[in-house]
């Protein structure tokens, strides 16, 4: 290439890269969701939704995929994380749930529940985060 084309090559690089990089966040903050919502119920039952538009499409479906009667959403989130915790030993026996903005505190809070109703061998049968969570 001659000296002449250089300059105009890293010009259409560059403008390149940009055009890309910023169709990318509009792509990534229009299709961004942040709801979502846990359902438990008897023995160990549970249903989840994550990465909806709304926390009532999100509750909708995580009611809808919980098996059982007495199932019931317990939480909502939105950029943030839940989980569900249940005794191994007995999963119709303790169980617990937690919520907080990071996975690892909402697993620790549902496993504290489920050891203080009773629980021995805790362990955690579901857990979400949505978006930033």
């Amino acid at each position: 290439m001659t000296d002449t084309y250089t300059p105009v090559m890293r010009v259409l690089v560059v403008a390149s890269l940009l055009l890309a990089t910023t169709m990318l966040m509009m792509v990534t903050l229009t299709t961004a969701r942040a709801a979502g919502a846990l359902a438990i119920g008897s023995c160990g039952a549970f249903g989840e939704a994550f990465d909806f538009h709304t926390v009532e499409e999100a509750r909708r479906v995580a009611q809808s995929k919980c098996q059982g009667d007495s199932c019931r959403v317990v939480t909502t989130v939105k950029r943030g994380c839940a989980a569900f915790a249940i005794d191994f030993t007995d999963p119709c026996g303790a169980h617990g749930w937690g919520k907080a903005p990071r996975l690892g505190a909402s697993q620790n809070e549902a496993l504290r529940i489920c050891y203080k109703e009773g629980g021995k061998e805790c362990v955690i049968r579901t857990f979400l985060c949505d978006a930033k969570g």
